[in-house]
């Protein structure tokens, strides 16, 4: 079960939403409801250290992005792996909350809450509310995600019975026609892979996809455009991952007008 992909979304300016919008919760939580002794807080005191608990929310979690970076570096994300990442932020959301507390809130006074009373009578409460926003949150920006990526998908049927590929328009570098089959070269993860598909480059074309024609036996894409190359007077275009195709007389100007649109 730890191991079933769960819906993701990597992109660090969505989850600076989700940070701003934890600031903005935590705040309006803790003013509206007043847990405990904040009611004791005058207006004032409420309106200058209340938006410092928000801020503790929103800081540990954009602290919490190098870590959920190096977790999905180069594997699919799981269930597992959203539940690490609630934990440590959490946790580290409680070690900033107990900091603030007794160097800001409380600093200079006698008798503050023990860690104990402060974690399963302050923090807890707290934290249980906090926590359905952010997993509701960050479900969300995944499964949106994941649609958008199923928009962007394209089928590549096998002719018969033979298997075809069905992958991310960007995640594909070229293809090659190698006499009944195609061989397209793609991204799967960061890693390159290539799959003999019973078909034509033909058959590519009408896919309406942004794919371009160099050779009578290759098609690419301007997505993985790194450069140009002339080998000998023959023309060639360098493309992601040192992979390098031939660009023929025919299809050249083509080329150029595309790639320097």
């Amino acid at each position: 079960m730890l191991n079933t992909t769960y819906p993701f979304d990597p992109f660090m300016k969505h989850h600076l939403l989700v940070a701003l919008g934890l600031v903005i919760w935590i705040f309006t939580f803790l003013y509206l409801t007043e847990p405990l002794d904040v009611n004791e807080l005058t207006n004032i005191e409420q309106l200058i250290y209340l938006p410092i608990y928000g801020l503790v929310g929103g800081i540990a979690y954009f602290f919490m992005m190098p870590f959920q970076n190096w977790l999905c570096k180069n594997t699919t994300w799981t269930i597992g792996k959203e539940l690490l990442f609630i934990l440590c932020f959490s946790m580290l959301a409680f070690i900033i909350a107990r900091g603030v507390y007794l160097y800001i809130i409380v600093s200079g006074e006698p008798n503050p809450y023990g860690v104990w009373y402060f974690f399963s009578s302050i923090y807890l409460p707290v934290i249980a509310v906090i926590l359905p926003i952010v997993i509701g949150g960050r479900l969300a920006l995944g499964k949106y995600r994941e649609k958008s990526l199923e928009d962007q998908k394209i089928k590549i049927d096998g002719e018969g019975t033979y298997e075809g590929l069905h992958v991310q328009l960007n995640d594909i570098i070229s293809i090659k026609a190698d006499d009944n089959y195609i061989e397209v070269v793609f991204l799967d993860f960061g890693n390159v892979k290539r799959q003999l598909i019973r078909n034509k480059l033909s058959y590519i074309e009408t896919l309406d996809t942004s794919l371009i024609r160099s050779h009578r036996s290759h098609i690419f894409n301007p997505f993985h455009f790194k450069q140009w190359k002339n080998k000998k007077g023959k023309l060639a275009l360098l493309l992601s991952n040192d992979i390098e195709i031939p660009v023929s007389k025919t299809y050249v100007e083509h080329v150029k007008s595309v790639l320097e649109s």
